[in-house]
């Protein structure tokens, strides 16, 4: 588990509009640093800690996963949510991840994994088609940490929770607010895919946490 005291620095990988590290600022008071392959979603982040006055404690920029702007054994914990399905070269991004933590650091995730039953139907939310989604099995996901360098320290199948959520979301009325505004006209297209995968469980949800080994 990640336990927050206050002062850690922490690594919000694929921060995107920086919402989990404006939290973990705020509510933990940790110094975030948030990278994001997007330039805009570097921007509007920025803006938006200076808008809630977070500036002094979470800073952005645009940089690549497998290309990390930081030197080596500079952070305490390094998050990420959402962001492995996008990247194929996953040994490389493993690799990053582990070079930027100080030994007995950890890494905190929740990623999208391949389910049993073949590929997904698509769009999805990270992927338009299947030349854009680099899924990996909960097992095979295990395997590539272990064989970074991270010793497994929670790891749980989180399918059932994340299906049932979707489910009841969309059995509601749309907020004014959500990723459906980023989708505009594809999303009951997408949406519809999410809870088919889910249903002929082709896709399933893990939440981990990997240390670095000394």
């Amino acid at each position: 588990m990640v336990e927050f005291r206050g002062g850690e620095r922490v690594l919000d990988l694929g921060c995107g509009l920086g919402g989990p590290s404006r939290f973990l600022a705020s509510r933990y008071g940790c110094v975030v640093s948030g990278v994001d392959l997007t330039p805009e979603f570097v921007a509007i982040a920025a803006e938006l800690a200076r808008l809630t006055r977070l500036q002094d404690k979470v800073q952005y920029s645009q940089g690549d996963a497998l290309a990390l702007p930081f030197d080596a054994e500079t952070f305490d914990v390094v998050w990420s949510q959402n962001v492995a399905m996008n990247i194929a070269d996953r040994d490389g991004l493993y690799s990053q991840i582990n070079m930027v933590l100080r030994p007995g650091g950890k890494y905190a995730f929740s990623d999208v994994v391949s389910g049993p039953e073949g590929e997904p139907h698509y769009p999805l939310p990270w992927a338009r088609d299947a030349a854009l989604s680099h899924l990996l099995s909960a097992e095979e996901t295990r395997g590539a940490l272990l064989s970074a360098g991270f010793a497994v320290r929670a790891w749980e199948d989180a399918t059932e929770a994340s299906a049932s959520a979707a489910f009841e979301r969309a059995g509601q009325a749309p907020s004014s607010l959500g990723i459906h505004v980023l989708f505009g006209a594809d999303w009951p297209a997408v949406n519809a895919n999410i809870l088919r995968n889910y249903r002929e469980k082709r896709i399933g949800v893990l939440l981990g946490v990997v240390e670095r080994l000394p």
